[in-house]
């Protein structure tokens, strides 16, 4: 078999492949699902959809839910939030309500704080004339001024201030005799411990007043 037979069956097979190919792809065309007809109701497309409440719809997206799952969560119990009319009315005949507005006037109130507790005219909490100090003939309330109370008393004795004082001049002098950097710290420590518990900060020569 010589090659210009096989080259010649080869270019059939490829010309038969192409006319098979394109027939096929015009079946495909003609039997293909038909495109969706788009409205032309321009006033219907624009209309928003709306829910039960009246709001516009929106569709709210799959999130991670509290069972660990993926999915929409559940709308909250709707609470009537309405006041009844019938608790309305009950809560304006209410007496202690009906009192709890009564109102007095700038000049009655000037009355009241210049000791005129009998104002006639004012009734439920309004009426002030069963207070203390109130009624015609007594004078008004006075602010009584109350002295500060005494500072507590020391429990520390002379001699024992004489003795932690003289303690810790001591064991100053101790760290007088230390080396340049151990001097300071020991200080310190001295006098940390007997100013603290002496209250002493700032009132004794040997423990200065703090500065933090």
């Amino acid at each position: 078999m010589s090659w210009r037979f096989i080259l010649a069956i080869l270019l059939i097979a490829a010309g038969a492949s192409a006319w098979g190919g394109l027939q096929l792809g015009n079946w495909l065309v003609a039997h293909g699902p038909s495109s969706p007809v788009e409205s032309t109701d321009l006033q219907l497309a624009n209309t928003p959809v709306l829910d039960a409440n009246g709001q516009p719809f929106m569709a709210m997206p799959p999130q991670p839910l509290v069972n660990g799952r993926l999915g929409v969560p559940e709308l909250p119990a709707q609470v009537a939030w309405q006041i009844p009319e019938e608790s309305v009315r009950e809560m304006e005949s209410n007496s202690a309500i009906q009192l709890s507005r009564t109102t007095i006037t700038m000049d009655v109130a000037r009355q009241i704080a210049q000791g005129d507790f009998d104002v006639p005219g004012l009734s439920g909490i309004a009426d002030v004339g069963n207070l203390v100090g109130g009624g015609s003939g007594r004078q008004p309330l006075q602010p009584v001024d109350m002295a500060p109370p005494p500072p507590a008393p020391s429990t520390a004795t002379p001699q024992n201030d004489q003795a932690w004082q003289a303690s810790l001049r001591r064991e100053l002098q101790a760290c007088s005799a230390k080396s340049f950097f151990d001097r300071p710290s020991c200080a310190w420590a001295a006098r940390n411990k007997y100013c603290e518990p002496n209250n002493a900060w700032g009132r004794v020569g040997n423990c200065p007043a703090k500065s933090f």
